[in-house]
């Protein structure tokens, strides 16, 4: 497999990252591993790129953030997507199929 690509590399690490957490709620390691584990490993995130998006979201409106304790007794952030960010999921999710429609029909154009 090649190497990964980085997740914000692409303008998509919002998207990815509200994806997430319409799974479930988790903290801002978790985030980024949790992105690592459903792509397979094809993405990675950076946790310079993480913490930044998690705060521009937050700022947004598009999730929300607590503190509570981790499974190792760690106090950390946890992160919540909100009702405007299910709402911006869907139609964020919409509008990145269409341009990989569209990004399709052109790179296999002969």
């Amino acid at each position: 497999m090649s190497d990964p690509v980085q997740a914000d590399a692409r303008g998509s690490l919002d998207l990815l990252v509200l994806k997430t957490l319409s799974l479930a709620p988790m903290h801002g390691w978790g985030i980024g591993q949790r992105i690592e584990q459903l792509s397979s490993g094809a993405l990675e995130v950076s946790q310079g790129s993480l913490y930044p998006a998690l705060q521009r979201l937050e700022h947004r409106g598009m999730i929300t953030s607590e503190w509570k304790v981790t499974d190792n007794n760690r106090r950390a952030r946890f992160y919540t997507i909100t009702r405007a960010g299910l709402h911006a999921l869907g139609e964020e999710t919409e509008s990145w199929l269409r341009f990989v429609t569209a990004m399709d029909v052109i790179l296999r154009a002969t």
